[in-house]
């Protein structure tokens, strides 16, 4: 059997960045070249970065990838790599009219290029295109239609894009009828929970049915309300797996695979769902050009990295979510109003985690109504983590306010919470830094913040994450701070003190809001799995909690229009996953 190392090159790409996503590629190949890589391949639109979104539509930007694309290739070979294959990910446009689709000639097409000997020997566009979740891919692309096999080595190589695994038929069932030894598989396919699971098992079926070696290489990084946690994956024909990547992290995964030789009869032509196979033959087994691997030269297992456990993954994931969205967006640094509560104080945390303690800023803004334990909580949890500190309290400015207008109840409530968003907002303005808003997926479900108040900011690093989680990944973080001997970042006191926006005298959150383990479980079956009203109650719950709770939803959605963007970590986030309109009278519960 012909032995082919293959380097699948995790990395992190920004959109727009054309210039430096190539420089990225040229780097990761340099260094893939070293280990004596026979294959380099990079994920789904690495040149442009994904997703890519109305960029698409401007032929300026498609035209920038395309000659970004023939300018690598041609770098490449003038640096010694042209012998090398290399697989990039890249925005192209359709040569030919496609009336099925209503599109024009020149639509533009998610593609991919194989690039060999300062060209380009190979490109092709993803087949399937998803269209549910945050994916409009029929919005911008037209479909490929070709099985693309690459001959390296002696051995065939199918490749496929993304979506051609996700979805039956297609490409899988082609690269068997192909008969190839190897289906590669590039990929952008955005971090949910539990998604690792999921995508396991999918390869290994998915191999099975290809009937060869499978490899699914997945891009790591953010971009903007995305996540993508890499988490790489290569299996046998049976799915047994042989080599997986590491979650959120950078780098390049190399090993060693004994594959079948290319059949001398392969077929040709249209094969499984009417795919043509465009067939390119690079290097035949044993040719010198190809075989970079010393004599002796020990076996490359790529590795085995364990997937992280529940917690410590969605916690990743929003560090990782916010690193992205800062750095890649040119701030230096965050700014975060400090309750002393729960939400504020994880919100610290993971900013520390993300750019360090020295970058992140927070600033106490009590009122008469604030617990002298909310104010010691908020510097303790200063203290712990080493952020910058201060206080600034609103009482003056509140005054100001009362003595000029009569409010009363809800009115004087949310003022509080007004002064405070302005109070941030200035400081933004005045030092540069991004404000973070506080935010859990819970509160916003409900409408449980107040416009221009708690919800101002940049980003909200919680948005998707749900009450109870948020004190799960508190009491992880601590837990994980503990186990490193280290000093646990949140104060006991914020995680097990009732929950209070602190407006009003004894105030705290069950005087309008249900037990959050009962909230969350509704909202979950409401929110993330859009289940009727009957169905919420068929499932155990109380029929007036039932309707008071999603109408409470029903009637938020103009809140969370106005809320920033934030990581994503669910099936169904708010945003582009869950669209709904404003003005809307349905409600389940009538």
């Amino acid at each position: 059997m012909p032995r082919l190392r293959l380097a699948l090159n995790q990395i992190d790409s920004t959109v727009g960045d054309i210039d430096g996503n190539a420089e990225s590629v040229l780097r990761w190949t340099r260094h893939s070249a070293e280990q004596g890589a026979h294959l380099v391949a990079f994920p789904e639109m690495t040149l442009t970065g994904y997703p890519v979104e109305d960029l698409a539509l401007r032929s300026s930007f498609v035209e920038a990838s395309r000659a970004a694309l023939r300018s690598l290739a041609a770098r490449l070979a003038n640096e010694g790599l042209g012998e090398v294959p290399v697989v990039v990910g890249h925005l192209d446009r359709s040569a030919t009219a496609q009336p099925r689709y209503g599109q024009p000639t020149g639509a533009p097409q998610n593609a991919a290029a194989v690039l060999h000997g300062g060209e380009v020997a190979l490109s092709f566009a993803k087949h399937h295109l998803p269209n549910y979740g945050v994916f409009d891919e029929f919005r911008y692309f037209v479909p490929g239609d070709t099985l693309p096999v690459v001959r390296v080595r002696g051995v065939d190589v199918a490749l496929a894009i993304c979506e051609d695994l996700w979805q039956d038929g297609g490409r899988v069932p082609a690269a068997r009828s192909a008969r190839a030894g190897l289906l590669l598989s590039v990929n952008a396919s955005p971090y949910e929970r539990d998604k690792d699971d999921t995508r396991l098992e999918l390869v290994g079926k998915r191999a099975q049915e290809a009937g060869c070696t499978t490899a699914y290489l997945a891009m790591t990084g953010g971009q903007d309300e995305l996540v993508f946690d890499g988490d790489s994956i290569v299996v046998d024909r049976d799915g047994t797996v042989l080599a997986r990547a590491p979650q959120f992290t950078e780098g390049c995964m190399v090993l060693d695979l004994d594959l079948p030789a290319a059949d001398t009869q392969a077929p040709t032509g249209v094969v499984d769902d009417g795919l043509r196979i465009d067939r390119v033959v690079l290097s035949e087994a044993g040719q010198e050009a190809a075989d970079t691997v010393p004599a002796g030269e020990p076996w490359r297992s790529g590795g085995r990295a364990e997937p992280l456990d529940d917690d410590e993954e969605v916690y990743s994931a929003l560090v990782t979510g916010l690193r992205a969205y800062v750095t890649k967006n040119g701030f230096r640094s965050v700014l975060i109003g400090l309750s002393g509560g729960i939400d504020s104080a994880l919100v610290a945390s993971i900013a520390c985690d993300a750019l360090g303690a020295e970058h992140v800023y927070g600033v106490s803004m009590p009122s008469k109504y604030s617990s002298g334990h909310s104010r010691d909580d908020a510097a303790e949890l200063a203290r712990r983590t080493g952020l910058h500190y201060r206080t600034v309290s609103i009482e003056p400015m509140f005054d100001a306010y009362t003595g000029a207008l009569e409010l009363t109840g809800l009115a004087e409530e949310n003022l509080q919470s007004r002064l405070r968003g302005t109070l941030l907002m200035a400081l933004s303005n005045q030092e540069g830094h991004l404000v973070l808003a506080p935010g859990n997926k819970s509160e916003l479900a409900v409408g449980y913040s107040t416009l221009y108040g708690d919800s101002v900011g940049g980003y909200g690093p919680i948005k998707d994450v749900y009450k109870t989680w948020v004190f799960r990944l508190a009491e992880w973080r601590n837990r994980a701070a503990r186990d490193r001997g280290r000093t646990p970042p949140i104060p006991e006191n914020s995680i097990t003190k009732p929950p209070s926006a602190e407006l009003r005298p004894g105030q705290v959150d069950t005087d309008s809001l249900p037990d959050y383990p009962v909230l969350d479980a509704i909202l979950a079956l409401y929110v993330d799995g859009d289940r009727g009203a009957d169905e919420i109650v068929a499932a155990g719950y109380d029929r007036e909690l039932v309707t008071r709770t999603l109408r409470m939803v029903d009637t938020a959605e103009y809140k969370r229009r106005q809320y920033p963007p934030g990581t994503k970590i669910s099936s169904k986030g708010f945003g582009k996953d869950r669209r709904l309109p404003v003005t809307n009278r349905w409600r389940e519960s009538d």
